[in-house]
């Protein structure tokens, strides 16, 4: 469905948008937001362009504030949207964690730590009595009352990957430890601690992606909007009342696939939405199937990133892959606590 050789013309394409700097935008000339320079950056990784995603990281190392946070959004070089979102901050932990299983880079860990530990401390500042986190600081500093399910489902992971970190460099961090614990829970238990985004497929699919579901009951959430949100040999919708299918949320949903134990269900939908891609390995962000257009007219880093991503978890070709294939291995504090609980 993807060989070798595309999926390296995929990487090649990335690192073509890539900034002499090493900022990792959507496209050469476009914005950059933490997140998914991330995402784009660990498919550089798959595709041993360990440099490139190191540049990357070191590029967003380098410009982030004393509390811990980035801007949500730079165009060369410059804050162009200077909102400080809690899903900014956790997300390099989850990029510096894949590169080390991919890589084994001590001093690119080493390097970094610091700048993961002031993300995720934020992370941690930012989280609501009831265990969600909020999504976004007001002018104040003061954490806003809402709270995401995609953001915190991300968050949920980064915070386990901060801990992996963290027993990597022998620095523990109970507070992570209690705040991922009270997330899990949240996600699991109370979504009325969040704010209804139900349309979006995200929503949908991220708790199980994020590791916060599984078993049973990521399956069982896999199937509640299964028909909402997959349009047959397409991809899934972005949204559930729009006739509009996006290849990286079809992609992520693959990688919730491959994290739910359903590999062969993931390659269908990363098969349906290669219909996305560009000759030059690139891939178009969604397509409209009525009007049979593409739309937005561009192609994405972490759109590509995630067709990689989602190749290298359903093949496992990387150690990489294990991130989201086998969200397990990652450290579980509920169950270290529960385990602890039970001693005499």
């Amino acid at each position: 469905m993807l060989t070798g050789d595309q999926l390296r013309q995929s990487v090649g394409w990335i690192a073509a948008q890539q900034g002499a700097d090493g900022a990792l935008p959507w496209f050469d000339g476009g914005q950059l937001d933490p997140w998914d320079s991330v995402e784009a950056a660990m498919a550089l990784d798959v595709g041993a362009e360990h440099q490139r995603a190191a540049a990357a990281y070191r590029w967003l190392a380098g410009r982030q504030r004393a509390d811990g946070s980035w801007a949500a959004e730079y165009r060369d070089g410059v804050e162009t949207a200077p909102a400080v979102e809690s899903n900014h901050a956790g997300y390099l932990a989850v990029g510096l964690w894949h590169s080390w299983l991919v890589a084994g880079d001590e001093e690119l860990v080493a390097e970094l730590w610091p700048v993961v530990r002031r993300g995720l401390d934020l992370v941690t500042r930012m989280q609501l009595p009831g265990g969600a986190i909020s999504w976004a600081l007001r002018p104040d500093g003061t954490p806003d009352d809402l709270a995401l399910v995609t953001g915190n489902a991300s968050l949920f992971q980064a915070l386990r990957c901060g801990l992996a970190l963290a027993e990597l460099t022998g620095e523990a961090q109970p507070d992570w430890e209690l705040a991922v614990v009270d997330l899990g829970t949240a996600l699991r238990e109370h979504p009325d601690r969040f704010g209804d985004r139900s349309r979006f497929s995200m929503d949908w699919y991220y708790p199980v992606l994020g590791g916060a579901l599984s078993g049973a009951a990521a399956d069982d959430r896999l199937a509640a909007s299964w028909d909402t949100f997959v349009v047959p040999g397409l991809g899934i919708r972005c949204v559930s009342d729009r006739p509009w299918v996006t290849g990286a949320e079809t992609c992520e949903l693959a990688l919730a696939l491959t994290a739910a134990g359903r590999p062969d269900e993931a390659l269908e939908q990363l098969a349906a939405m290669q219909h996305l891609r560009h000759d030059d390995g690139a891939y178009w962000t969604g397509f409209v199937y009525p009007d049979d257009t593409r739309w937005p007219i561009e192609c994405t880093t972490w759109t590509a990133g995630a067709v990689i991503l989602a190749a290298d978890a359903i093949a496992g070709a990387t150690p990489g892959a294990a991130v989201f294939a086998s969200p397990a291995t990652l450290p579980d504090p509920t169950a270290s606590r529960a385990r602890a609980a039970e001693i005499p």
